[in-house]
């Protein structure tokens, strides 16, 4: 009865100020309306609920967002700043025309997220909230609900043939008590293709959900970066539905940030299907508190589909990392091809790993592995590499890399993986020199 009663005070006070955006049409305003009502009905996590007790969610459902230094970059090109791409920009969770690109590009359809939501009859009605209500069984995920109710902005994107070029999502953070909730759809048509980056810290505090539908043939390609603002705290969801003969890949690297929970929420429904999710993770806990979360479910129901889960994280001076990923094998599903792995490479006595892999299947003609392993640098190849005149530091960050190699590896476009690795290689040295 006290955890009950705490998670309705918690939720009432969340939700006290805030209200639905204004302008939507009847179909949207339903769509909110029935999110608020599954959050009033779930209430929002504490610690105690089980899909939180290794994260603390205080930060993310507390009434007032804490306050986020803006971090200064200082001289640093921006990621991805070299690769020809549409730029979509958002200022502490509000489009800002002035500094994004014209949304056109060939073989796409481009809108605002309001605009989309004010008609009557428009594509994302079958999608805005279905994706995310689907991803609440059988787990809850109540932020999710409480985004899909009351998301000021986002973008809506429709993929109707193979897009020229990458489509980015550049999250600025200007105001240090910003509370942004965005919520983006994605719709990539038969045969389409789709590659969306996704850049920056965003605001003080995040709140993000992604609803994507690949239909048959269509391939979405995801890579994200995580804003370097040590103050900063996001949640995001990307809940995915993926057809026959489809893929979906998604990446995303993590560096800096007192909490970030990242959620992936993936069904595959089409027979010859593939998913792939990964995530490698940097965090130091000397420029202030890091914890990173990467909660992922992944069902198959359907015959003769691929799915990877790959997650890396280098953990030091009491930095926190946490995986829960879980493959559910559908009955019928059979020829599932399953693959999870988690690892993290602890650099010293005071950082701590959690994992919590899941298998649960219902068909005998499959192929499904997962593991989790915790440990520190190879003392091995630290000393050959010590031999051989590389300084210890140097040797350090080298194996480092070498580690979240494989999850990397995960990005197809070798001038993303490029840059990713470069700016990796960046973060390892600036802690190196100070």
């Amino acid at each position: 009865m006290a955890q009950a009663a705490t998670k309705l005070d918690v939720t009432d006070a969340r939700l006290e100020g805030l209200s639905f955006p204004e302008g939507g049409a009847a179909w949207a305003m339903s769509a909110r309306e029935g999110a608020l009502a599954r959050l009033r009905e779930m209430r929002l996590p504490t610690k105690r609920d089980e899909y939180w007790r290794y994260t603390d969610p205080s930060s993310l459902t507390q009434a007032v967002a804490p306050r986020a230094a803006v971090f200064s970059a200082g001289d640093d090109v921006p990621l991805f700043q070299d690769i020809d791409r549409l730029k979509i920009v958002f200022v502490d969770g509000v489009f800002s025309p002035d500094k994004s690109d014209d949304l056109s590009l060939a073989g796409l359809e481009i809108e605002r997220l309001s605009d989309a939501l004010s008609k009557d009859i428009h594509w994302a009605k079958d999608l805005y909230g279905a994706r995310e209500t689907a991803g609440q069984d059988p787990v809850a995920r109540p932020l999710a609900a409480l985004n899909t109710a009351f998301a000021s902005d986002g973008v809506v994107i429709r993929a109707t043939g193979k897009a020229e070029k990458p489509v980015a999502l550049i999250y600025l953070h200007r105001d240090e008590s910003s509370d942004a909730i965005l919520h983006h759809l994605v719709r990539v048509e038969p045969v389409a293709e789709l590659t969306l980056l996704e850049v920056g810290p965003a605001a003080a505090r995040f709140n993000k959900c992604m609803e994507i539908d690949v239909a048959e043939g269509g391939a979405f390609h995801h890579v994200r970066a995580q804003g370097r603002d040590h103050e900063r705290r996001c949640v995001s969801h990307m809940f995915a539905r993926v057809a026959a003969e489809a893929l979906y890949k998604s990446f995303t690297t993590t560096a800096n940030g007192v909490m970030t929970r990242n959620e992936h929420v993936i069904e595959i429904i089409g027979d010859s299907a593939t998913a792939h999710v990964a995530g490698a993770a940097l965090g130091d806990g000397a420029y202030g508190a890091f914890h990173h979360d990467d909660t992922v479910f992944i069902t198959h129901d359907a015959v003769d589909c691929e799915s990877r889960q790959v997650f890396k994280k280098v953990l030091r001076n009491g930095a926190e990392g946490v995986f829960q990923g879980k493959i559910l094998v559908k009955a019928g599903a059979q020829k599932t091809d399953g693959y999870q792995i988690s690892q993290s490479l602890l650099l010293d006595d005071d950082s701590s790993f959690q994992a919590k892999p899941e298998l649960e299947i219902y068909a005998d003609d499959v192929i499904c592995s997962h593991g989790s392993t915790t440990g520190a640098i190879d003392e091995d190849a630290l000393f050959y590499l010590r031999s051989r005149g590389v300084p210890t530091d140097v040797a350090t960050d080298l194996l480092v890399l070498a580690f979240l190699a494989e999850a990397i590896e995960e990005i197809d476009n070798d001038a993303l993986r490029d840059d990713i690795t470069a700016r990796l290689a960046e973060w390892l040295e600036r802690r190196r020199l100070g």
